[in-house]
């Protein structure tokens, strides 16, 4: 092992910050699409079903759930670089498709590429901060991770949102895609460095004697086994559910019951991951703190809370509140939830792991679209958002039950 490879953030920082820039523009890419996609499919490709429109964020969250299950796998095997090169190059059609598209199925098409580029960018960001870092301040570098991200999903929803507000809801707003691209690959091919050599300096400093889990095994650890990366993984399902019905039911909900213009639902659709972001800076931090289990029970709570408010109060301020408390809920579980991953995996086999929890993590978000869309178009959009509340609710307290405190094992173990 070459003596220059250092566990830690300090020891990492100018390599850790490349990947945190980088990320914010994996995140830019999925926000240019939240606040006039489902506007989009309303205006110009006459989609009535709520199910239909809601129809690009299935394609994407069932493509990104699959690559991320295979991206921890070949990260272990290629490396970490050459899957994030790769995924910059997926995404670089997406914008254009999203310019130019002639009908709803290229839509489709372009958000399974923005899926898999998903997948592949914003996976292996997450796995190689993981192993900069090391054990010791894990939930600080996801939640420096998770706040770039999110902070541009934020910025991103606004600025296609006021673009949209003052042209057309496209092409106009998807030239930013292609910047985001171009940036986002060229740092990738010619600043970033792999950072599989950390993850194995990590294995000899816990001096690791248990050999590799197969595939399987995992699958089914990560999955059900183990009581705290099932746990962690069902939240994380949940609360991709949610995020994905409010990513199609929101613009949707703030139009009809709401009557607001184009330009307030795109500072509605930006506020919401803004909070997200903005609170990883500190949730993240904390839980390396307090523990992992108080936020990410906690935080599902505030998001049921969220989301069971909007609809009991559909007024502009109700709304304010409501994307305050779902960007503040889903900020305390977000980065807890892959550092709680960290800290129990090996890091043998924890690349397959995340990838794992990323792959039914990431599931939720086509799960939420079919439920919340399939609700819509028999109940409403008001019983679609408490329906997803409930769930929300119930999710946290299932992570109360059966979860176990991981940050303490997890120092045991450094």
């Amino acid at each position: 092992m070459k003596a220059s490879i250092r566990l830690g953030l300090h020891e990492n920082r100018h390599q850790f910050a490349l990947l945190v820039l980088v990320n914010a523009f994996v995140g830019a890419m999925v926000g240019m699409e939240r606040s006039i996609l489902p506007a989009l499919a309303e205006q110009e490709f006459q989609l009535v079903a709520h199910s239909a429109i809601l129809s690009f964020i299935v394609v994407f969250g069932l493509s990104k759930a699959l690559t991320n299950y295979f991206a921890g796998r070949w990260s272990e095997r290629f490396g970490r670089k050459a899957l994030l090169v790769t995924g910059w190059w997926i995404a670089a059609p997406v914008p254009f498709l999203l310019m130019f598209a002639p009908d709803w199925n290229w839509i489709l098409a372009a958000n399974v590429c923005l899926g898999i580029s998903q997948g592949l960018t914003w996976s292996t960001t997450v796995i190689m901060k993981i192993d900069l870092v090391g054990p010791a301040r894990r939930g600080l570098a996801m939640g420096l991770n998770e706040f770039a991200g999110y902070l541009a999903v934020a910025a991103s929803a606004w600025a296609t949102g006021w673009i949209a507000s003052h042209s057309h809801v496209r092409p106009e707003p998807f030239y930013l895609g292609v910047v985001y691209v171009a940036l986002g690959l060229l740092l990738s091919q010619f600043a970033v460095r792999d950072t599989l050599a950390h993850a194995r300096l990590e294995a000899q400093h816990r001096a690791e004697t248990l050999p590799t889990l197969s595939a399987r095994e995992i699958f089914w650890k990560t999955t059900f086994k183990d009581r705290n990366l099932s746990a962690i993984t069902q939240a994380g399902f949940v609360n991709n559910l949610n995020d994905g019905m409010a990513w199609g039911l929101f613009p949707l909900f703030f139009t009809q019951v709401g009557k607001l213009d184009m330009v307030a639902i795109a500072g509605l659709a930006a506020l919401y991951p803004l909070v997200w972001g903005f609170g990883q800076l500190f949730t993240g931090h904390w839980s390396d703190r307090i523990g992992r289990k108080p936020l990410i029970v906690g935080g599902m709570i505030v998001q049921s809370l969220g989301l069971a408010l909007m609809v009991v109060w559909p007024v502009y301020p109700s709304f304010v509140v409501a994307a305050i408390l779902m960007g503040a809920g889903t900020a305390m579980v977000y980065p807890t939830l892959l550092a709680g991953i960290g800290d129990v995996a090996a890091p043998a086999w924890r690349a397959s792991a995340i990838g794992i929890y990323r792959l039914w993590r990431d599931s939720g978000y086509a799960a939420g679209a079919l439920f919340a869309g399939l609700i819509a178009d028999q109940l409403g959009l008001d019983s679609a958002i408490i329906a997803v509340a409930v769930l929300t609710f119930l999710s946290g307290v299932l992570a109360a039950v059966r979860m176990e405190e991981t940050v303490r094992s997890a120092r045991a173990k450094s």
